[in-house]
């Protein structure tokens, strides 16, 4: 089943494939010279169990050990005789690896992709080695401040929800991992229903689709391939009813950090994220955003402010950091409290709205504009929320609200007496 997505603006216009096994093709054709491939898996760390925590992303590195057809390392030898590149990335919600090649090898290389991600081999040696990679990868983490940072705030975020956890996960499961354990995780959820695999570049749309359709089916020996893994039911938490603290000494810091969250909607209720996105910006997104021209600019309370509206499919946070000093901790926590409470009583200017709708344009159109941009785009969409639309209507989602809609936005989910909080000092 083929469709071609017409109603989009000319900027883009995707072709979208099914497979019978379910698995999804996209493809555009766009005059740079390059091919993208982009292989989305809708599986990350969420769907692990606590005892398997970090599973995800070491299979991430392990898809490149080999295949029954390619030896580990030629992969990445063919890859790199022709110039191309390659990658990959590991989240909460999704895994996806990607090659970009020069339009004239797309049809030899990209089937080399499509056999690792399908036909990992997972040899028990490699496995050994790799482990000490990912447990070294593990300790470069908790060495860096922003990240622990982050990981602090995300357990205090979600007391439930997979979120609270490491993507990378604990030395303490990774050290007990089984090769076997890594094999069956591939064969439960790598499954042609949980794949999405986006071709952008210059080459024909049918060429695109039938190199990739017939790469995936070659790969998988014709077969439709199992039913994939059960997901388990999550439900979103409850927002926070009151304060919830957190507080840390870290001796390795400079100056203290401040993270204020709200639990808030994610992508499973998209229309709920665009005003949020846009309180996002008129806070903290350049230096004439409320808090970095008040907290940093004019008052010098803090080196740093930053603001983000961060979706994850089942549940978002919304998310404010401060880099400052300890002494000035309770007074830049009580100014962000204040900031939030004028947006829920009073009415945004319509400068400022302008001002964030000219940025997430420019940022739109900035993002459209190479092969991997674009696949990007249209895999996270198809694999996070299953359609393309709201990719495409962004802009229009954001035109569309106005400062009623954010003041009950932020009445509805940003509360100036209930949030958490979590604080580091040096």
């Amino acid at each position: 089943m083929t469709s071609t997505l017409r109603k989009f603006p000319r900027l883009n216009t995707p072709t979208l494939h099914q497979l019978p096994n379910g698995l999804t093709i996209i493809a555009e054709q766009m005059p740079v010279e390059a091919v993208n491939l982009n292989i989305w898996i809708k599986i990350g760390s969420a769907v692990e169990s606590d005892a398997i925590n970090g599973m995800a992303h070491f299979l991430e590195h392990m898809i490149f050990k080999g295949t029954e057809r390619l030896a580990s390392g030629e992969f990445e030898r063919l890859i790199e005789e022709r110039g191309a590149v390659t990658n990959a990335a590991t989240s909460q919600d999704y895994t996806h690896y990607y090659i970009t090649t020069a339009p004239k090898d797309f049809a030899e290389l990209a089937p080399l992709q499509i056999d690792v991600v399908s036909n990992a081999s997972i040899p028990d040696d490699a496995f050994e080695r790799e482990r000490l990679v990912v447990l070294e990868e593990i300790r470069r983490s908790e060495d860096n401040p922003q990240r622990r940072t982050f990981r602090r705030a995300m357990e205090t975020a979600f007391t439930e929800l997979p979120y609270r956890r490491a993507v990378l996960g604990p030395e303490s499961v990774i050290a007990e991992l089984k090769p076997q354990q890594m094999r069956d995780f591939h064969a439960n959820w790598y499954q042609p229903q949980s794949i999405t695999a986006v071709a952008v570049g210059n080459l024909p749309v049918k060429e695109l689709i039938a190199t990739v359709a017939e790469g995936f089916t070659k790969a998988n020996n014709g077969q439709l391939g199992a039913v994939s893994g059960q997901y388990t039911i999550l439900n979103p938490e409850s927002p926070f009813t009151e304060i919830v603290r957190q507080e840390f000494r870290d001796e390795s810091l400079q100056q203290a950090r401040l993270v204020m969250l709200w639990r808030v909607p994610g992508m499973t209720q998209l229309a709920r994220t665009y005003g949020l996105d846009i309180l996002a910006g008129i806070l903290g997104h350049g230096r004439t955003s409320r808090l970095v021209r008040d907290l940093r600019e004019e008052r010098g309370l803090v080196s740093s402010i930053s603001v983000s509206n961060m979706s994850n499919q089942l549940q978002g946070t919304f998310y404010i950091s401060a880099k400052c000093a300890v002494e000035n901790l309770p007074v830049v926590e009580d100014a962000i409290a204040q900031h939030i409470h004028k947006l829920q009583t009073q009415l945004v200017t319509e400068s400022e709205i302008a001002r964030v709708r000219r940025r997430v344009a420019n940022r739109f159109v900035f993002g459209n504009e190479t092969p991997s941009d674009r696949a990007g785009l249209y895999g996270y969409y198809q694999s996070l929320v299953g359609d393309l639309e709201p990719a495409f209507n962004y802009l229009d989602y954001i035109h569309s609200q106005d400062a009623t809609d954010l003041i009950q936005a932020a009445k509805e989910y940003l509360s100036p007496n209930a949030y958490g909080v979590v604080v580091l000092k040096p």
